[in-house]
């Protein structure tokens, strides 16, 4: 009986001890990316929206330029 409840701090402890020694790796660009568009929503629809509009204006124009 007393082997239970000595064994029992131990593993505890361990837990512990595996918990707050895990290393966690620093997250990639493309998630700090996506975390950040998502956190500035309407700010990232934006620019991605102004971005399309203008490579497709500048693709149309160098069309129209060079037909």
């Amino acid at each position: 009986m007393s082997n239970l409840s000595s064994s029992a701090p131990d593993n505890k402890q361990t837990q512990v001890e595996a918990t707050t020694s895990k290393v966690q790796p620093k997250p990639s660009y493309v998630k700090l990316a996506m975390r950040n568009m998502v956190r500035k929503g309407g700010t990232s629809i934006k620019h991605f929206a102004l971005t399309t509009i203008t490579l497709i204006s500048i693709l149309i124009g160098l069309a129209y330029l060079t037909r």
